[in-house]
């Protein structure tokens, strides 16, 4: 239980981190890439096996390590994207509603329980990021950026049980930080080579900001994987209830963070959604 709230507590810190971007200016894409690069580094010095990097392309999860590394960097840029333009709580949202995908994903493929009590606590967890991300006021740029949180719900969604796939499928138990140091790299690799094509076209510049930006970043990333791949493992819960709690937690933690550090506004259909999201977890976890 105790790697589910480290989950929590490090993936809810993403969205703070991107609100501070927007805040000193940081270029988002130049900060990903640090952010990976860093994440790859802390993924092989902390590994708990003996493994060397020219190893890695014969192991089974190798290719579905290439196909995360490009998700999570297009789904880091959109994630940035969203925290920006519609705010932390919407970002946190949009993100975590996708957890529906997981979950039926854990239903259907690993026959995994299906219970009235659970499907009610899911069907109050969608009520509930709604009522969280509830804007009274609507603006004509809030509209435009739609498409920002409906593509964080998409790929978060498909991330979310692809992990769950490739860790219940290839990746074994001290296997976790090379497997995350995989995708990390991959994920740095693919932006640099958009920073090199940016630069061939002299829209480059790099600021010292940045780098200090993407090594916290990717500092806060790595272990919000790393303890999300050591939840999965447990057997006591099953994927459909941890990804239930694990998401809406963050959405809770997160406009909670929202409220207190950017003194973003929190309506009452907001406070009742942070209620409605308690509810649910509670649902979840009992069935």
């Amino acid at each position: 239980m105790i790697y589910l709230l480290l989950s929590i507590l490090f993936s809810s810190g993403l969205f703070v981190i991107f609100k501070f971007f927007s805040i000193y200016k940081i270029d988002v894409l130049k900060a990903i890439v640090i952010n990976y690069i860093t994440a790859f580094i802390l993924g092989f010095l902390f590994s708990e096996s003996n493994f060397s990097i020219l190893e890695v392309s014969n192991q089974p999860w190798f290719l579905g390590s290439i196909f995360l590394g490009i998700l999570f960097v297009a789904i880091f840029f959109v994630m940035a994207m969203t925290s920006q333009k519609n705010g932390v709580s919407v970002a946190s949202v949009a993100g975590k509603m996708s957890v529906v995908i997981p979950v039926f994903f854990g239903i259907f493929l690993y026959n995994e329980s299906f219970s009235f009590l659970k499907i009610t606590g899911i069907f109050i967890v969608l009520i509930a990021v709604y009522l969280t991300s509830f804007k009274e006021e609507k603006s004509i740029s809030q509209k435009n950026t739609l498409l920002f949180p409906v593509l964080l719900f998409l790929g978060s969604g498909i991330i979310d049980a692809s992990i769950k796939y490739f860790e219940t499928a290839y990746v074994p138990k001290n296997g976790i930080p090379i497997f995350s140091a995989t995708i990390f790299g991959f994920a740095g690799f693919i932006g640099l080579l958009i920073l090199i094509y940016n630069r061939a076209n002299k829209t480059f510049k790099f600021e010292g900001k940045n780098f200090f930006g993407g090594v916290i970043l990717g500092a806060i990333n790595y272990y919000s994987i790393i303890y999300l791949l050591k939840a999965l493992q447990y057997n006591g819960l099953e994927s459909s209830t941890l990804f239930t709690v694990n998401n809406v937690a963050i959405v809770m933690v997160s406009t909670l963070l929202g409220l207190l550090l950017f003194k973003e506004s929190i309506s009452k259909m907001n406070w009742l959604g942070i209620s409605l999201a308690i509810v649910s977890i509670l649902l979840v976890t009992l069935a």
